[in-house]
């Protein structure tokens, strides 16, 4: 894409996915291939990748493939293969993570750095873009001010910043997580993570004291940046991403429209940007990110640190408030909606807040209108004895209205590419040339005899109505003329093959004018590493990322922690959460306060979740927390499939 460009990027867990995300507005389609990805449930073949792509570039769209785990050395070879398999598919870029992927003789294909690399500094940003890598996916946490320094750093020409715009947020920098690996053996940074992050925790200080309990403290809210598009804009991104390879079909539908919508207004507003594909939308429903699965939403660090970014009191989806219980029947709840206009349907899910608030789910049924505007009596499918303190009064959130369900399980868009049509007269018959809003240019012929119209008056008309029936094929026409003056008939039997030509002609220039994204090119002689050691957290799994750090300078390299060379206490998690500030404990926010200054101090805290107990520790100066803890033995014993290991010190000096 070129610099002044904006992509939206959708997230696809199948093809057929990723099609309906390119007709709802994406720009480009990110997808997991038939392994290496970071979503183990989330594969693909290359035959379903080969024919998202063909869709996905009639429109000018780009398909990116995730190849972006770390990798063992046995998993080079059959990765290579992969690739190649994937460029010859037509896949337009990968997205890694393992930087031994660039030591290997791959296709001409374009790299994209996974935030799984964790980019968060203008020294590691330039680092990979000479490294020659052409996007770079920036670590959620960054504020505007850092993401605009990043791209201030870069050659736009050679390097574009992606940012994540929506969708379920990592409390984790990306790539930094281990507790995953060392409690269960299942690495997140293989694509395994058991999402230890989304359970309650009792929290307790360094006194033993519980500070809370039973709080889903390192959970956090759902992205949602769409107020703040124009900001990060103005900041540098150009490709913003939308998370979700493991959602369905009406979450990618709904969330990609409603993106569309808000960067075509932008794009409206600035003439100076473009889009990086063609055609326009229309959609048969209103987008509404809310009507989702979310865990609430929150703008995370982008416009500075906040104190509610937490979904500590449950990681599932509140939905929004719909009303509240009137009355408590034997197999029946009474509801009044809060607006007399709701219509609540059988099948849809309530929920509501217990007196623990812990969320308790209610699927309806059935559901009866009752006399009285907006009153409902619904029958759950649960029997009542299991619905927790629900009584008169409860108020009920809706998080699933079977409506909405239903309408995005209907075909819900149509993509367009604005034509221009030109009819015209030749020595023996017509001429149909079709200019699509790129500039590409089809046209077709047709030899025949022209007789003059009965209905003078309306026969150019009803020659341009025939002519803009474009049916189900890619075009819209945004101009119909006719190059003529005199009333002509030309029948359907003659018009219609002819206008099927000429759409045939044009979409077949726009496929002879796509052009493949170009691989970036490293610098020579190789870039130095802003770093001359490594430890476990810079992910190094096989000898190809090793020789990659070596090349460019790196002294000392540690394996990957999945290497089982740690065997004692280290950092199992790095985040910018911080769970002292969340619970108002933060030595700073106590800075002026009387009678508090000074007593309040960045003493470690303790998580439990049954029997798994960690630690947190406080870096007040980065304002970063650590999740520190150790591998359990049962993992520690399980020989790694292909072990490794580097130089844990400086080498000693040879004569």
């Amino acid at each position: 894409m070129l610099p002044h460009q904006i992509e939206l990027l959708s997230p696809a867990r199948t093809a057929d996915i990723g099609i309906e995300a390119v007709n709802h507005g994406a720009d480009a389609v990110y997808i997991g291939g038939p392994s290496f990805g970071a979503r183990t449930s989330a594969d693909n073949s290359v035959q379903d990748i080969a024919r998202l792509a063909k869709h996905a570039h009639r429109f000018g769209a780009r398909i990116y493939v995730t190849v972006n785990t770390i990798l063992r050395d046995d998993e080079l070879e059959p990765a290579r293969k992969l690739i190649r398999q994937l460029y010859d598919a037509g896949a337009d870029a990968l997205i890694i993570q393992d930087m031994g992927l660039l030591e290997l003789d791959l296709p001409p294909i374009q790299l994209h750095a996974s935030t799984q690399t964790d980019i968060r500094t203008v020294e590691k940003a330039v680092f990979l873009q000479n490294a020659g890598l052409s996007k770079l996916v920036l670590a959620r946490e960054l504020t505007l001010p850092q993401i605009r320094a990043i791209y201030d750093a870069l050659d736009a020409d050679r390097c574009i910043v992606e940012f994540f715009i929506h969708g379920a947020l990592c409390v984790a920098y990306s790539g930094q997580c281990y507790v995953s690996h060392a409690q269960t053996g299942r690495s997140a940074n293989r694509g395994d993570c058991s999402q230890a992050c989304r359970l309650p925790y009792e929290v307790k200080d360094s006194q033993g004291r519980i500070v809370a309990h039973d709080k889903h403290v390192l959970s956090m809210k759902d992205n949602n940046q769409s107020d703040n598009l124009r900001a990060l804009i103005e900041a540098g991104a150009r490709s913003f991403k939308i998370e979700g390879r493991y959602k369905d079909m009406g979450y990618v539908k709904n969330i990609t429209a409603h993106y569309r919508r808000l960067f075509d207004e932008i794009l409206e507003e600035r003439p100076e940007l473009g889009r990086a594909s063609s055609g326009r939308c229309t959609f048969s429903f209103t987008p509404d990110p809310d009507q989702n699965f979310n865990r609430e939403f929150t703008d995370y660090f982008v416009n500075g640190r906040k104190d509610d970014i937490g979904a500590f009191d449950t990681p599932k989806n509140p939905g929004r408030p719909i009303g509240w219980v009137t009355q408590v029947g034997p197999n029946w709840v009474e509801l009044q909606c809060d607006d007399t206009a709701t219509v609540i349907h059988n099948g849809d899910g309530l929920c509501y807040l217990d007196l623990h608030r812990e969320l308790v789910g209610l699927q309806i049924n059935r559901a009866e209108p009752q006399a009285e505007a907006g009153r409902f009596r619904v029958y759950p499918k649960d029997a009542l004895e299991g619905l927790r303190h629900l009584k008169r009064g409860t108020v009920v959130n809706r998080n699933r209205d079977m409506d909405w369900v239903r309408t995005l399980d209907k075909k819900s868009a149509e993509r367009r590419i604005g034509v221009w049509m030109q009819l015209a007269r030749t020595a023996d018959g017509l001429r149909l040339e079709l200019t699509d809003e790129d500039g590409h240019t089809g046209h077709a012929e047709l030899a025949c005899a022209l007789e003059p119209a009965r209905d003078a008056a309306q026969a150019h008309q009803k020659l341009r109505e025939a002519l803009g029936r474009l049916g189900e094929t890619l075009f819209t026409p945004i101009d119909i003329a006719l190059a003529f003056d005199e009333p002509l008939f030309v029948p359907a039997s003659l018009l219609n093959p002819l206008r099927r030509d000429a759409v045939a002609a044009l979409e077949a220039a726009r496929a002879k004018a796509f052009t493949r994204l170009p691989r970036g090119v490293p610098v020579e002689p190789p870039a130095p590493y802003p770093e001359d050691t490594l430890t476990y957290l810079a992910n190094v799994y096989n000898h190809k990322a090793r020789d990659f750090y070596a090349k460019h300078g790196v002294k000392v390299i540690a394996s990957a922690y999945e290497s089982h060379e740690e065997a004692g206490e280290v950092s199992l998690m790095i985040t910018k959460h911080c769970v002292r500030f969340s619970l108002s404990l933060c030595p700073k926010q106590a800075k002026g306060v009387t009678g508090v200054q000074g007593t309040v101090r960045a003493e470690p805290l303790t998580i439990t979740h049954n029997n798994e107990k960690l630690t947190l520790r406080f870096d007040c100066k980065p304002c970063e927390m650590h999740v520190v803890g150790r591998i359990k033995p049962a993992v520690m014993q399980a020989v790694p499939a292909s072990p490794i290991t580097f130089y844990r010190q400086r080498p000693a000096a040879t004569a």
